[in-house]
């Protein structure tokens, strides 16, 4: 295997949907729009469940986690993205794009891990409910979130660090509008046969398993629910569950199409916009989801703003 080559490549041009710019000038104005209401959205599904303390419960900890990672996750790339639709040099530092990568891939890696966290607190709570402070204490689901921040960063720092050693022999010109791993990996001229390797590993054990523990949670819970013998007692239970289940398919529909269909050696247009689905719809849509199918976060949005709005007046 070649050794990296730093001084081949000091920066990358970001040539995603550059072809269509009149596509990209939309996109702008969409992607924009949909930044601003991630931010507002989920720093107060942040901020109320910080304010209200009947929310402060571990699944408004995992969800109040949720929100500041998509936050993060998105804050990453779009401010940059939107940069680059505007302007006629689309380029990005080598540094920039190690971190952005980084940043993304860490991120990304732990939403897999917190909401498959998410599902367990909602079986535990609804098939063991008698149990459920004991199981879910405080000193528990806060090191259940911690851990899926720190898995998911270690996993990034590892992908990222061998991506970024290898040589890019003077290709610089990515076809995608972030940096993206599997775009980079197109233009690295040594064998990558390990990357691939540690990249199929990490997508069985971050995508896949948490997948199939949140499917195996859901079937329990299902069954459960099932056995709940008050009409009202099923719906509560059925929508505590709901929004979860309803995130947990956008965010992995998107990700496992983009990460386990066939590779092809040039990016379409059609993959671009699953990316973002992936990277920009779902966190637009995560605290619209819990907000629209959560009774106690509209009871407490309307708690906040009233005694807001009573201390205004007064």
């Amino acid at each position: 295997m070649e050794t990296g080559n730093y001084s081949s490549v000091t920066e990358f041009f970001l040539v995603g949907l550059s072809q269509h710019p009149e596509l990209q000038h939309f996109l702008f104005l969409l992607c924009l729009i949909m930044y601003l209401i991630i931010l507002l959205g989920n720093s107060l599904l942040i901020i109320i469940s910080i304010l209200d303390s009947h929310l402060h419960t571990p699944m408004y900890f995992f969800l109040g986690n949720l929100s500041f990672l998509d936050i993060c996750y998105t804050s990453s790339f779009i401010p940059e993205t939107l940069v680059i639709f505007m302007s006629e040099r689309k380029s990005i530092s080598f540094l920039g794009c190690a971190l952005q990568m980084f940043v993304t891939l860490g991120l990304g890696s732990s939403e897999c891990v917190l909401l498959a966290v998410m599902a367990y607190d909602r079986y535990v709570a609804i098939c063991n409910p008698l149990r459920y402070p004991i199981i879910m204490n405080k000193v528990r689901y806060v090191h259940m979130a911690a851990w899926s921040w720190i898995i998911g960063c270690a996993n990034s720092l590892v992908q990222t660090v061998l991506t970024m050693v290898l040589s890019f022999c003077g290709n610089n010109v990515i076809d995608h509008l972030i940096c993206e791993i599997l775009a980079l990996l197109k233009l690295i001229c040594s064998d990558i046969s390990t990357n691939v390797f540690i990249m199929a590993v990490a997508s069985i054990v971050l995508l896949v398993t948490p997948l199939l523990l949140i499917f195996v949670s859901y079937v329990f819970i299902l069954s459960s629910i099932l056995r709940i013998t008050s009409a009202e007692g099923r719906k509560k239970a059925f929508s505590t569950c709901s929004a979860h289940l309803t995130v947990v398919i956008l965010f992995y529909g998107s990700a496992l199409f983009m990460y386990t269909k066939p590779k092809s050696k040039n990016t379409t247009v059609f993959d671009e916009i699953i990316w973002l689905s992936y990277g920009v719809i779902t966190p637009m849509l995560n605290p619209i989801i819990y907000s629209l199918r959560n009774k106690e976060v509209k009871e407490a949005v309307k708690k906040v703003l009233s005694r807001h709005l009573h201390l205004w007046k007064i």
